[in-house]
């Protein structure tokens, strides 16, 4: 039995002061796994530049110059992370027989890797990185990001508690993955939908190595609220309980109302009514705007426009066809 190609893919957007650190332990990686008999050599890493607007896709250039084990392919424009991640896995699912996806920041435990391979070689397709504390994170963010977690699953998406994008696929999962068309991602509530026989790997996450976070609480937010919207009708549910709920009580209003007015009582408060109003006036709101983030989803699904475009790669088509004949 020969052993499998792996390629890791790595999303990079303006880390051109984290790359040059990083990209050495993600080479010294790959090859202990090689010499350690469990990848083939033929393995690579291939970064997926995100649109950046500094000097990262000249240092992906400059390192696949240095090594062959570097590759890189660029985005015509800055996509988002999820897209990007997609961008890599898909490129790579016909040249591989197993993916492992990480951040270029360095804070994901590259060690954790060879739990992920010796898993997959024990018959798992899909391996999950899950982090085993939040001890480097603010009580803020630790907080909300558990409670987004329960939340989603209260939902009902399937998602690995205190998982993110660090994760191992083979290429039969990649290529069943292929079949998910939807331009709204959120791989994290995706990828359990595929199914296969799966796993985690735990590991501590640290700090990052350079540079700045491009995850800031407002994309944080963007991204829970995508992922619920995207794998979840349940919120279409609580609003249409929620109006039952609502319409039921103003009901029981009305029939107060008419009863008060038979018996002679004159029904005043022109301030609690106001209140009441503006109150049902915002729930309404709010409802509309959920139900207008489902339809605007649903206008860009059927819109089928790609989600992502590969203006550059560091390879050209001899270099691959020289490879594969090796």
């Amino acid at each position: 039995m020969t052993n499998p190609i792996l390629y890791i893919i790595i999303p990079c957007y303006n880390e051109q002061e984290v790359l040059p650190k990083t990209a050495p332990l993600f080479l010294e990686k790959l090859k202990q796994l090689v010499s350690s008999n469990k990848i083939d050599d033929k393995s690579r890493i291939l970064f997926v530049n995100d649109g950046s607007k500094d000097n990262t896709w000249s240092i992906i250039c400059n390192l696949s110059k240095q090594d062959n084990h570097y590759q890189g392919i660029a985005q015509s424009r800055n996509r988002g992370h999820q897209n990007a991640v997609l961008a890599g896995l898909m490129e790579a699912k016909d040249r591989c027989d197993v993916t492992i996806s990480i951040d270029c920041d360095g804070q994901d435990d590259i060690n954790a890797m060879d739990g992920m391979v010796d898993a997959y070689l024990d018959g798992c397709d899909v391996v999950y990185g899950v982090r085993s504390k939040r001890d480097t994170d603010t009580f803020f963010k630790r907080f909300t990001a558990e409670s987004f977690y329960k939340l989603l699953n209260a939902m009902g998406a399937e998602v690995v508690f205190n998982h993110a994008d660090y994760r191992l696929m083979s290429a039969r999962v990649l290529h069943e993955f292929a079949n998910f068309k939807e331009v709204n991602l959120f791989l994290r509530g995706m990828v359990p939908l595929v199914g296969f026989k799966s796993t985690t790997v735990t590991y501590e996450r640290h700090e990052r190595i350079a540079g700045e976070s491009h995850y800031p609480l407002s994309k944080m937010l963007a991204l829970a609220f995508d992922g619920i919207t995207s794998l979840s009708v349940k919120p279409i549910r609580f609003i249409t309980g929620f109006g039952g709920v609502v319409a039921f009580v103003s009901f029981i209003g009305v029939i107060w109302a008419i009863v008060q007015a038979l018996i002679g009582h004159a029904v005043s408060g022109w301030a609690s009514m106001t209140s009441i109003i503006c109150f049902v006036s915002g729930v309404q709101l709010i409802c509309l705007g959920v139900i207008g983030e489902y339809i605007g989803k649903i206008y860009l699904e059927v819109k089928h426009r790609p989600r992502y475009i590969i203006s550059e790669r560091t390879w050209t088509k001899q270099n691959e066809d020289e490879e594969k004949g090796e």
